[in-house]
């Protein structure tokens, strides 16, 4: 169930991070400060957790990668599409801060329970960036989550099926991946999973009630998702 770690795994996680980086700045996912921003978060995980915690960010990176470009010159003349540049150091904080600050909780701990938080704030990540770029390209319109009124595409706090089922994918790929290495046990898993759709919900309840109205911005209301999801995550263990 548990990931150990050495300090061995500090210089095969600097290695993996700089690969990593350099990847992620080819396929422009990232900026080159955001590049940075991500090695960093890679050395991190690989140092604290083990590579199972780099091999679930990956899988992070390419579902996001894929989602945001699909359906891209749709979402362009929506205005929605993310910049080819990539994601900027901000944004790469926004949505895996929290998961990198559970990693080294649990080095510093060797608390299991944070192990799952991690997971879950990983399954916020990709479940909300999949349901919003799949939604974009797959709907003209979308339901407000607060009214359920019809809304269109890339309003903030709109959800769709196809975004929604979409991003339920995305979250059961992150924990299987967690059960079969065992980095979780398949009843935290289900938890992990549980708990990043419900961040993935209340992200969608913050953009429409806090972000549409301009009182918070998109990477804070993506920094609370993922945090609502460590939480949940820690409160259903």
């Amino acid at each position: 169930m548990i990931a150990q770690t050495n300090t061995g795994n500090w210089w095969l996680a600097l290695a993996a991070s700089v690969t990593f980086s350099v990847l992620a700045y080819t396929v422009r996912g990232v900026t080159r400060s955001g590049a940075i921003v991500g090695a960093c978060i890679c050395l991190l995980l690989g140092g604290t957790v083990g590579f199972r915690a780099l091999a679930v960010l990956l899988i992070v990176f390419i579902l996001t990668w894929l989602a945001t470009r699909f359906g891209y010159r749709k979402k362009q003349r929506l205005g929605t599409a993310e910049p080819r540049a990539g994601r900027t150091p901000s944004q790469v904080l926004a949505n895996l801060g929290v998961a990198t600050a559970c990693a080294c909780m649990y080095a510093m701990t060797h608390r299991p329970v944070f192990l799952l938080a991690m997971a879950a704030a990983f399954s916020e990540a990709v479940a909300d960036t999949v349901s919003s770029e799949f939604g974009q390209a797959t709907r003209n319109n979308t339901y407000l989550i607060t009214t359920w009124e019809p809304v269109p595409a890339g309003t903030n706090g709109g959800i769709s099926l196809p975004g929604t089922l979409a991003g339920i994918s995305a979250a059961a790929i992150v924990n299987l991946f967690c059960a079969g290495s065992r980095l979780l046990t398949w009843k935290w898993a289900a938890f992990s999973g549980f708990a990043g759709l419900a961040g993935m919900l209340a992200d969608s309840f913050l953009g429409a009630l806090l972000e549409q109205r301009r009182l918070l911005n998109n990477n804070a209301v993506n920094f609370l998702g993922t945090l609502f999801a460590a939480i949940l995550g820690v409160l259903l263990a």
